[in-house]
């Protein structure tokens, strides 16, 4: 099976607005469907991942503060790339206004 980096994206204007108007028992309903999906595709997680939050940008130029729209990632192993991206069709991340889920293949490096 091959690798696969998930990145969870969402536009920053909605990110702050959702987490601010989203009721808890809401929000604990959403982390509910995130653990049943979880557990629905334990055998392709290879690294569940975890939230990101605030970003550095390193260039030649030195270090500065940064935004994006990336909230956070995983690793799943899938057969193929389509594959690996039917498993976040109706994913909960889509409980976020213009969330969407960006699939990278995992690519070797040559020797």
């Amino acid at each position: 099976m091959a690798k696969f980096f998930v990145l969870y994206m969402a536009p920053l204007s909605e990110i702050g607005k959702w987490m601010k108007d989203t009721k808890p028992e809401d929000m604990k309903k959403g982390m509910e469907e995130w653990a049943t999906w979880m557990k629905d595709n334990k055998k392709n997680i290879a690294n569940i991942g975890a939230p990101l939050g605030k970003t550095k940008r390193v260039t030649s130029s030195g270090v500065s503060d940064a935004k994006n729209e990336v909230t956070g990632y995983s690793i799943v192993e899938a057969d193929s790339h389509d594959a690996a991206t039917k498993l976040f069709e109706g994913h909960p991340h889509f409980q976020i206004p213009g969330g969407y889920i960006d699939v990278l293949s995992i690519t070797h490096m040559p020797s």
